[in-house]
């Protein structure tokens, strides 16, 4: 074996074990949300995979049933992913089929078709027929997830690319899997089920996703951060002092309309380090900074649907600081326990009754 495919043969290995290990960390450490469920069950579908694949390599006569469950596998990376985009962009449960059947007929026909027409009795059948279904099926779901994520596109584009003003937050996060999982497909369709490339770009993509759940924090628990200022606690009144500030800044001059609103730009009119600011929210607010921001930017959007009932709601999103519609939806939710839609409805039933 020459160096090159050592290379492609070492690197999915490794994809292999970082999209199982990834995706036990959102199942398993990180459930938080049925969008974390959905990614785990997608990273360990692209896991099973790729290891398949080195499986194979170190022996051509390994039993057909790994082969099937390689295959099968593939089969569920589609659906999952069209779910986690749903999941983030808040339209899973708007869907007209419940993606608890939606996904439940799609277990059942892998488990059924593997158990009638088994790739042990049927190679042929799983080499040419089904490799072939599975290829289209899967873009078919890509193409979809797309079209889910057409305003996400649409908001960076409307920031000329700039990546950078994402980072950490949702929009980044299922872009980067999105096209992460179109490249698997496209290095999947354009070779052999024999090749590694796909076992490299799945390293690529799942040690990207590795670099940028470091970055974003993601590693750190909140009790990490708490210890991490237990003992540079803020004096009291110099404490509030700085909290005075921060709601003046917030209430009087709106600093939470910029979207791009970040530690190092609210802490430069407040007069205290990046660092500080955030000792002073996690600490004595007790609260992370995107939530603090959050915050007023969802009372703001609560003033605005009781007051201008025609306004939409992208239109509001943009006005009270958020990048996406998307992100606004889950905000909202998060704070207030239901849709802007809903809120708006209730409050004005509530007014008509009056």
């Amino acid at each position: 074996m020459d160096l090159s495919a050592q290379l492609l043969l070492s690197l999915s290995a490794l994809g292999a074990v970082n999209a199982l290990f990834l995706s036990l960390l959102f199942i398993v450490k990180r459930p938080g949300s049925l969008g974390n469920t959905f990614l785990g069950a997608l990273l360990m579908m692209v896991g099973i995979r790729t290891f398949k694949s080195v499986l194979f390599f170190f022996n051509p006569d390994i039993g057909k049933i790994i082969l099937q469950l390689g295959l099968s596998a593939c089969f569920l990376i589609g659906p999952l992913l069209y779910f986690y985009c749903l999941s983030c962009t808040d339209k899973l449960e708007k869907q007209i089929l419940d993606w608890r059947y939606h996904l439940g007929f799609i277990c059942f026909l892998v488990v059924t078709v593997g158990l009638v027409w088994p790739y042990a009795q049927y190679p042929d059948l799983w080499g040419k027929v089904f490799y072939k279904i599975i290829n289209y099926q899967w873009l078919v779901y890509l193409v979809l997830s797309g079209f889910v994520l057409k305003p996400v596109f649409v908001q960076v584009k409307k920031h000329n690319f700039n990546f950078v003003s994402f980072y950490s937050t949702k929009e980044a996060w299922v872009l980067s899997v999105y096209v992460g999982i179109c490249m698997i497909w496209l290095a999947y369709y354009t070779a052999s089920y024999t090749s590694y490339i796909v076992g490299a770009v799945s390293f690529s993509f799942l040690f990207y996703l590795l670099l940028l759940m470091y970055g974003a924090g993601m590693f750190r628990s909140t009790k990490e951060n708490k210890e991490k200022y237990a003992n540079k606690k803020i004096e009291q009144d110099v404490a509030s002092e700085y909290v005075t500030k921060l709601e003046e800044l917030m209430q009087k001059q709106a600093y939470y309309k910029d979207a791009n609103l970040t530690l190092n730009k609210l802490s430069k009119p407040v007069g205290i380090s990046p660092a500080v600011l955030s000792q002073l929210l996690n600490d004595n607010l007790d609260v992370s900074f995107s939530n603090y921001v959050n915050e007023f930017r969802i009372s703001a959007a609560k003033a605005r649907l009781l007051d201008e009932h025609s306004i939409t709601m992208d239109v509001l999103a943009e006005e009270v600081g958020f990048n996406s519609q998307s992100t606004f939806y889950s905000a909202f939710r998060k704070v207030t326990g239901t849709t802007p839609a809903k809120f708006r409805e209730k409050n004005q039933a509530r007014t008509a009754e009056s």
